[in-house]
């Protein structure tokens, strides 16, 4: 049987190169990868989620028509997962959540809760934020990065997205979750999320770290990919 084509979803707050790591570990272990960037789907006005599914359908033009594809999102990406399923023409093996948000149960998500949005609010200048790590203080965003040259490449990368971006709301196609669905934690802070998503029936696998923690053991967050991947 044709193994799956990795697609790695990088959250649309950070760039492409959170998941290179990992990407490359899988290459070496003989899998073919895709790694769509989604750098540019804060420009314009929103909604911005169509742009997240044309840039992960573009990218997909490079494997042939009918190869099985896995889906893993990392963090916000989560919430793009229906959407993006949605509206392949490739068929999806599998989706895997990578500390990540999960899309609502019925109706559309919203990409920030009310609290979130409140915090961001303050932060936008002519309706535009901060890079993502300009939002927490170095205690926070230090532990998330072992190697200076790596920490440099991702923080030069990230967008500067519209404060409009974390006030859409993405649709959440009915039948998406039509084949296997799993959950990847790393951080504590999304041991609820973790939790949700093990009564909404998916597997969940734990590798302790941070919230990047893909950069930091990008071996063993492949191991866990490919586990997650085959069929239960």
């Amino acid at each position: 049987m044709q193994q799956p084509v990795f697609v790695l979803v990088h959250s649309p707050s950070v760039g492409p190169s959170t998941w290179h790591p990992v990407a490359d570990h899988l290459k070496a272990r003989g899998h073919q990868v895709r790694v769509p960037s989604l750098l540019h789907v804060g420009v314009g006005v929103p909604p911005f989620w169509p742009r997240v599914v044309s840039a992960v359908r573009d990218d997909l033009r490079h494997v042939p028509d009918g190869s099985p594809v896995t889906l893993v999102a990392h963090s916000n990406a989560g919430l793009f997962l229906p959407v993006i399923r949605a509206a392949l023409d490739h068929p999806v093996a599998g989706s895997i959540f990578v500390d990540a948000a999960l899309p609502a149960r019925i109706g559309p998500t919203p990409v920030a809760p009310p609290e979130l949005l409140e915090f961001l609010t303050p932060m936008a200048v002519n309706g535009r934020l901060p890079r993502w790590t300009d939002w927490w203080d170095e205690a926070d965003v230090a532990p998330m990065f072992s190697d200076p040259a790596v920490r440099r490449t991702v923080v030069e990368e990230q967008p500067t997205l519209p404060l409009s971006y974390y006030e859409q709301h993405i649709p959440v196609p009915d039948g998406w979750d039509d084949h296997p669905c799993s959950y990847l934690l790393f951080a504590p802070q999304y041991e609820d999320v973790a939790a949700e998503a093990r009564e909404r029936g998916l597997r969940v696998a734990h590798l302790p770290g941070e919230h990047l923690h893909q950069i930091i053991d990008p071996e063993a967050t492949a191991q866990h990919l490919i586990e997650l991947a085959r069929t239960p």
